[in-house]
């Protein structure tokens, strides 16, 4: 499996997903901020968008980090980052996959930008529910599934921590211990440090 990933963009997700999944990869450095840089044939075939992160296993191609999560929790079931098909947990994994991409970063930029919320207009609703409703859904914790660390606290753990690490996240010892306890785990702290030599 190739890993078409660039430093301090969303493929940290991709990065800290495949080292907790303890699974054989190889790093391809996309510089997604120099367009004529040299890049591997494979990854226009993984990202017709050009962007990161990006796999390349053997003839399966895809990119998007909340894609490429689903992908290698199911192929990989042994390592536990998913529930069972038939685990009535399923349900609730797939809506926190879903959670980083479809409501917390549109809710980020609406924030960063000054955007006027609207609930009604925006799927995500606003900032301040995305918010509270993140600190729902982890309650009592330690993860997202309760006592099951999953693929889906990779996706939305990375967020809260981006929240914290730039000054985004409100006061909220729920989220702020929550992301505490994402970056304390290994193969969070693998992946920063390979991000880091990149």
């Amino acid at each position: 499996m190739k890993l078409f990933w660039c430093p301090q963009t969303r493929s940290q997700r991709a990065l800290w997903l495949l080292e907790e999944a303890g699974v054989d990869y190889e790093r391809v450095l996309i510089d997604i901020r120099n367009p004529s840089s040299l890049r591997d044939p494979d990854f226009a075939k993984a990202s017709p968008m050009g962007k990161v992160p990006a796999i390349a296993d053997g003839e399966a191609m895809l990119a998007d980090s909340a894609a490429i999560a689903m992908y290698v929790a199911d192929k990989y079931p042994n390592t536990g980052l998913a529930p069972a098909t038939d685990d009535p947990a399923r349900a609730a994994y797939y809506w926190w996959m879903v959670f980083t991409p479809g409501v917390i970063e549109p809710a980020m930029a609406e924030k960063f930008s000054g955007a006027e919320p609207n609930q009604m207009r925006n799927a995500w609703g606003s900032f301040d529910s995305m918010i509270a409703t993140f600190e729902n859904g982890i309650g009592e914790g330690p993860w997202l599934l309760g006592d099951k660390f999953s693929a889906a606290d990779i996706l939305c753990g990375s967020s809260a921590c981006f929240l914290k690490q730039f000054d985004m996240l409100p006061d909220s010892k729920t989220l702020e211990a929550y992301a505490e306890r994402c970056m304390a785990r290994p193969a969070y702290q693998r992946a920063a440090e390979l991000s880091a030599a990149a």
